[in-house]
């Protein structure tokens, strides 16, 4: 399993996203230097973004990318959901499927129980804490996960 391009793009714009001052609108052009994203491939990753109803855009002078919530309000989950869709390891565990052999089959139970700690894990790690973690990794300073990731 590997974190897509896409995904690992929307989460470095989100977090750029998050690191500036609260309403505030950051240009795609200014997130794609400085996140180092193809605009092109950013312009899409926001679109993405935009649908899910994590970010607003808007043209013109002073318009842009701005968070639609606080950092705090935002998980892992939510950003990597809004341009993968939902985490699933295995066909027969998406959502609306019913699997023929889930009563027979010796790993699906074990796939479903693996997917939901994947899923509560993201669900724990927020925008914030990467924008904070983000921020310490650049100053060359030690920062701690989350409690939630330390158990594992």
């Amino acid at each position: 399993m590997e974190i897509t391009r896409q995904a690992d793009y929307a989460v470095r714009a989100m977090v750029h996203l998050g690191s500036v001052p609260p309403d505030t609108r950051v240009s795609s052009a200014a997130i794609s230097r400085a996140q180092r994203v193809p605009l092109p491939f950013l312009t899409k990753v926001i679109a993405q973004l935009v649908h899910a109803g994590l970010v607003t855009t808007s043209r013109g002078m002073g318009g842009g990318v701005a968070l639609t919530r606080s950092p705090e309000e935002i998980s892992l989950l939510d950003i990597l959901e809004a341009v993968e869709g939902p985490i699933t390891l295995n066909r027969c565990l998406m959502r609306g499927i019913t699997c023929e052999l889930q009563n027979t089959c010796a790993v699906h139970d074990v796939w479903a129980e693996i997917q939901k700690h994947i899923v509560e894990e993201l669900k724990q790690v927020s925008l914030a804490y990467l924008v904070e973690a983000q921020a310490a990794k650049s100053a060359g300073k030690p920062f701690q996960l989350p409690a939630a990731l330390m158990r594992m």
